[in-house]
């Protein structure tokens, strides 16, 4: 079973999911149909159990007869399940075509609605999907679990000024025979996918080609910067190829989406989703773009089972991302990448607690909602494993051969962390005695930092390391010392080295902080993973002028990555912990629901409450 699931995967499976709905954006729901090709697993199969979330389901009918159904009690952030009788039975291997007429509600969390003013364009509406945890059951009745692969067909009824994209292959366009103001926009994905990696746009839209097999799409106050800063992304593909084997997917198109989109990047198939916080104007946030696109084998093509898997996708993808930078950049790249991974880790269990079972590897989540689970754990404990597999198993290149033989072997599939772990030893199997030294229970199921730290070089990191343990150790009268150059030959990944470092240590003292503004004028960086960390540095200080700054960063976007630090550190400067709940309170309405909840737990608050007057 999947403890974030109401529907079995042993007793049936979807194959396919035929989609037609109108996007009504003044009413803000999905008026849709919903046809699901379910095979039985068993004989006598008669029950088949969707999961859902505060959808209003208007009719079922199985093969086109009437089928009773019933909505179960709402189980926390699981929703509702759907129980539906079918009017006969199935033996194993037989299928039904299950249709499901629907509407969802304008409190849909897989739906963001945005009004004209909250885009860049100012004059249409937007709506963005983003699926993943476990959303998909607000805007389609599904099996919503990632065990759970099947292909889906779509048609989808918008206001014909604006365009529908979707994570699939277009398949035509034709004016609504209904409404003569609308227009279909028709998608197929051939390719099996989990319900989460289905996804939604509707919004004024423009493209342009970056590659042979790749658009970016925007609106077009952002499409032409955009197009600039990801014109790396063929050479990208074609690396990941060499090292993992052909692209399946066909398109591989970016949609840089509104500021209110709460992760870096969201890796739908077809259609990669990415934060506007990554143009930076030097293409040195592209990195994200490496990560989805190595998502298409690892998370895309093979899968986690359930979520308490989740470190199988998102771990085995930034060891990818980093052979894809080891491969354009160099060796010293990839380790660099690796020891900033090493303190994000630290980042994170310091704020969960170390001994918090959400920082396990592989954590239980009965009970739990896999958005409370969200967090570099997965990725950078996940990483740093199989990098210390890579330093016991022969190196880069014989550990890549043992990733790419893992994606042949479970392509289309989901996974387990033990079906990971058997194809492990079955692969190496002229190594058991070392991999049985693997101390596997720490690592998998003991919370808090990983049993060994791997030895990373610190090559590019060590001006960063000089330069950060100078202030730290600086006095007052030492800061004279300190010139404006220093940091002129420190890329873009080396500054946020640098301040990274910094917020590991006890907070700067406000003399330090300003003067590290007069002289490096961090102030006027347009690079986001700068800006946030000199941001917090600054709060850290308890430098007052720098909070207005902070606040406003943490709004004028949405990623979680930035907002909910920034928001915590202003919250935990006593003096200013008032106004940061009232600047979420002001701001909650346009954030993106899975952030405004996260935050809202962050600052003590009810989600629900009016702001202060």
């Amino acid at each position: 079973m999947d403890p974030c699931s109401f529907s079995s995967f042993s007793s049936c499976v979807t194959k396919h999911l035929n989609l037609t709905c109108a996007v009504d954006f003044s009413r803000r729901v999905l008026t849709a149909d919903v046809a699901l090709t379910v095979e039985a697993l068993q004989d006598r199969f008669s029950t088949l159990v969707l999961d859902s979330r505060d959808l209003t389901i208007l009719k079922v009918t199985a093969n086109g007869q009437q089928a009773k159904f019933t909505m179960g009690a709402r189980d926390g952030s699981k929703g509702a399940p759907v129980e539906i009788q079918l009017p006969f039975d199935l033996s194993r291997g037989q299928q039904v075509i299950v249709d499901v007429s629907y509407e969802t509600a304008p409190t849909a969390t897989a739906l963001q609605w945005l009004t004209p003013a909250q885009t860049a364009g100012k004059k249409q509406p937007y709506l963005f999907s983003q699926c993943q945890a476990h959303h998909c059951r607000s805007m389609i009745p599904c099996q919503d679990s990632p065990s759970i692969k099947h292909t889906y067909y779509a048609q989808v009824s918008v206001p014909k000024q604006l365009v529908a994209l979707m994570s699939a292959m277009p398949d035509g366009q034709e004016p609504d025979p209904e409404d003569s103001s609308r227009v279909i926009y028709r998608f197929r994905q051939p390719v099996p996918i989990p319900s989460y990696l289905i996804a939604l746009v509707v919004g004024d839209l423009e493209s342009r080609e970056i590659g042979p097999r790749s658009r970016v799409w925007s609106e077009k106050e952002y499409v032409d910067k955009a197009a600039y800063e990801f014109s790396e992304t063929e050479a990208m593909l074609k690396t990941a190829e060499d090292l993992v084997g052909p692209y399946v997917w066909g398109q591989y198109d970016i949609l840089v989406l509104p500021p209110s989109f709460p992760y870096g990047g969201m890796e739908n198939p077809c259609l990669t989703y990415a934060t506007p916080t990554l143009l930076a104007g030097d293409k040195s946030l592209s990195n994200v773009i490496a990560h989805e696109i190595s998502h298409s084998w690892t998370g895309n093509l093979v899968t986690n089972k359930t979520w308490e898997h989740f470190w199988l996708n998102e771990g085995h993808t930034v060891y990818l991302e980093r052979m894809i930078g080891r491969s354009l950049q160099s060796e010293q790249f990839r380790q660099f990448q690796a020891l900033g991974g090493w303190k994000d880790l630290q980042d994170s269990i310091n704020t969960f607690g170390a001994n918090n079972p959400l920082t396990n590897l592989v954590p239980s989540l009965v009970n739990v909602d896999p958005d409370d689970a969200f967090s570099s754990v997965p990725y950078e404990k996940g990483f740093a494993l199989l990098y210390h597999l890579e330093e016991l198993l022969g190196g880069p290149e014989v550990f890549m051969g043992f990733v790419k033989s893992y994606i042949q072997m479970f392509a289309y599939r989901s996974v387990t962390t033990d079906e990971w772990k058997n194809h492990l030893f079955t692969y190496f199997k002229d190594k058991l005695d070392v991999l049985n030294k693997v101390d596997w229970e720490a690592w998998m199921h003991v919370p808090g930092m990983p049993p060994v730290k791997p030895k990373y070089d610190t090559t590019l990191a060590n001006a960063c390391i000089a330069l950060s343990d100078r202030w730290t150790k600086a006095t007052n009268e030492d800061l004279v010392s300190f010139k404006a150059s220093d940091v002129k030959t420190l890329s873009s990944h080396q500054l946020v080295e640098f301040l990274s470092l910094l917020l590991q240590k006890e907070p700067l003292p406000l003399t330090h902080v300003m003067k590290m503004q007069e002289l490096y004028d961090l102030n006027a960086c347009n690079n986001s993973e700068v800006r946030v960390r000199w941001l917090r540095l600054c709060v850290r200080a308890r430098w007052d002028n720098a909070v207005t700054l902070a606040l406003k960063m943490a709004t004028e976007q949405g990623r979680m990555k930035f907002t909910r630090p920034l928001f915590r550190d202003v919250f935990n400067f006593e003096k200013h912990r008032q106004e940061a709940v009232r600047v979420f309170q002001t701001h909650k309405a346009h954030m993106h629901q899975v952030t405004s909840g996260l935050v809202a737990k962050d600052l003590k608050v009810d989600v629900g409450e009016k702001p202060s007057p």
